[in-house]
C-alpha cells in the first residue's frame, strides 16, 4: 500500500512552471562538491583528523565488529568479575528453553473476538519500542515478568544513562549489549557528549530543555567531540547505534558512513522535527550523503510529540519519494513520562492504529505508562530522571520507583500490541524470545 497523496481538494493549482523552478541546477552541487573536496576545507579536515585517530575507517569498522561479538562482550563481563554475568548466561538459558510466549500464540490472544480486518502482511509491522531503559537489571525484571504474564518484550530499547557511568557500574553498558545480542533486539545508547553537561549556555540545567527540545545543542567543539566519543564506544564495545540532537552531528554522522564505518544513529525527538518540511530537509541531506547502495546511518527519525497523522503520512511520502521507506523508522512516542515533558493526559495509541496502516516502518516508543495509571502512581515518571546520576538515585530511594515506572511503560507497550494486532497491524518485539 503506497501512501496516499495528501494534496488537498482546496489547494489552488499549480503551475508546471513553478515547480520547474525548484530544480538544482549541476553547477550548484558542482559547488558542493567542489567544497567538500577541497583540500583547504577546514572543516572536512577536521572531520578526517578524527577518523584517523582511530584508526582509519577499515580499521575502526573491524575493531567494532570484533568488540560487538557476543563471546568478547561475555569475556568483558568476567574481566570486570560483573555479577551480571550470571543474568545474561540466565537470559539464554530461558530464549533457548522457549520460555517466552510465542507470539502467534500472543497474535491469538489479541485478536480473540476481534472484529477488525485480518492481519496484513509484515511490511507493516509497528515496531514495539521502549525508553528508556537506563539500568541493566530492569530487563531482569522485565523478562521475568513476560515470561510469567505470557507478554511481550520489546523489539526496540533506548538508553539514556550517563555512558562513562555505565560502563564503570558492574559493566552495565557491556551487559547491556550483551543481553540485545540475545533477546534480539536494536537499541539506541545517548552519548554523554552534549549540553546538558555545562557547555550550553542557555542551559541552566536539564529542567530548562524539556520546554524546547532545539536547544540541547553540541556547542562550539562539541560537534567533533561527539564524533570522538562515539568512534570510541562503537571500536571498543561495538556500540552502533546512538541519538542524535543536532544538525551538525546529524551531518557528521552522514559524513561518517559515507566514507564507509558502519555507524547508524536515530534523531532524538529534542531536535524538535514537527512538520513535513524539516522531514523533507533532514531526508534531502542524507540521500545526498547516502552510499551508492542507498543505505543512510539515520536508521531512526523520531518526530516532535505534536505532529499529527496527516504529518507522518506527508512525511512518509518523503520517504518513499527518496527510496527510504525501508532505511529510515519513524519513532513516534505513544506515550510519554507524565511529568517533565508533554501536557497530560498524553497518548496516542488510537492514532497509531489509524495510521499504521498506511505508513509502514513505524515504532511505537513508550516513554511512560499510560496517564490514567501514572496519575495514581506515588511517583510518577519524570524526564528529569534520566539525567541523575546513579549515586544519587540510591541516595534518594529512587532506584525501586524508577524501577516500578519502567515496568507500567512495558505494560503500556503491552497495550499497544494488543491494539494493533485486535486491528489487523503486525508487531515486531524481540524477535530471539518469540519469534
Amino acid at each position: 500500500m503506497r501512501p496516499q497523496r495528501l494534496r488537498s481538494k482546496e489547494d489552488p493549482p499549480v503551475s508546471d512552471d513553478s515547480r520547474k523552478k525548484l530544480a538544482i541546477p549541476a553547477d550548484r552541487l558542482k559547488a558542493i562538491n567542489d567544497y567538500l573536496l577541497s583540500p583547504n576545507n577546514t572543516l572536512v579536515e577536521k572531520f578526517l583528523a578524527v577518523i584517523e585517530k582511530h584508526g582509519g575507517v577499515e580499521a575502526i569498522n573491524k575493531k567494532a565488529e570484533e568488540a560487538g561479538r557476543l563471546e568478547n562482550l561475555m569475556r568483558r563481563l568476567d574481566e570486570a568479575k560483573s555479577p551480571y554475568r550470571k543474568d545474561i548466561e540466565w537470559l539464554i538459558d530461558q530464549r533457548e528453553k522457549r520460555a517466552f510466549v510465542p507470539l502467534e500464540e500472543f497474535i491469538e490472544g489479541a485478536r480473540k473476538g476481534a472484529t477488525g480486518a485480518a492481519l496484513v502482511d509484515d511490511s507493516f509491522a509497528v515496531t514495539l519500542e521502549i525508553s528508556a531503559w537506563n539500568f541493566f537489571p530492569w530487563i531482569v525484571t522485565q523478562a521475568k515478568h513476560a515470561i510469567e504474564k505470557r507478554e511481550l518484550m520489546p523489539g526496540r530499547f533506548i538508553r539514556v544513562r550517563f555512558m562513562k557511568e555505565a560502563v564503570e557500574d558492574k559493566a552495565d553498558l557491556v551487559a547491556c549489549a550483551a543481553a540485545m545480542r540475545v533477546v534480539g533486539a536494536t537499541y539506541v545508547e545517548t552519548l554523554d557528549t552534549k549540553g546538558t553537561d555545562g557547555s550550553n549556555v542557555h542551559l541552566g540545567g536539564p529542567e530548562t530543555i524539556t520546554g524546547y527540545f532545539g536547544g540541547v545543542g553540541q556547542p562550539n567543539e562539541y560537534a567533533l567531540k561527539w564524533m570522538d566519543e562515539f568512534l570510541y564506544y562503537y571500536t571498543n564495545y561495538g556500540v552502533r547505534q546512538v541519538l542524535n540532537i543536532n544538525p551538525g552531528t546529524v551531518l557528521l554522522g552522514y559524513m561518517m558512513h559515507k566514507l564507509g564505518i558502519h555507524n547508524e544513529f536515530k534523531i532524538s525527538v529534542y531536535m524538535g522535527n514537527d512538520n513535513a518540511y524539516s522531514v523533507l530537509w533532514t531526508l534531502l541531506a542524507a540521500k545526498l550523503l547516502s552510499r551508492d547502495d542507498g543505505s543512510s546511518p539515520l536508521i531512526g527519525f523520531n518526530f516532535s510529540n505534536s505532529v499529527d497523522n496527516t504529518t507522518i503520512e506527508l512525511s512518509a511520502e518523503v520517504r518513499e519519494a527518496l527510496d527510504f521507506e525501508k532505511v529510515v523508522r519513524f519513532e513516534h512516542h505513544i506515550t510519554e513520562t507524565f511529568k517533565g515533558i508533554v501536557r497530560q493526559p498524553y497518548n496516542r495509541r488510537d492514532e497509531l492504529v489509524q495510521v499504521a496502516r498506511k505508513v509502514k516502518n513505524i515504532s511505537a516508543k513508550h516513554e511512560g505508562g499510560d496517564p490514567e495509571i501514572e496519575e495514581t502512581l506515588e511517583h510518577p515518571s519524570n524526564i528529569l530522571e534520566y539525567f541523575i546520576p546513579k549515586a544519587e538515585i540510591e541516595s534518594q530511594g529512587l532506584m525501586e520507583p524508577l524501577e516500578k515506572n519502567y515496568m507500567q511503560k512495558h505494560a503500556a507497550l503491552n497495550k499497544t500490541a494488543v491494539a494493533l494486532l485486535s486491528h489487523g497491524i503486525p508487531v515486531v518485539a524481540a524477535r530471539n524470545l518469540h519469534g
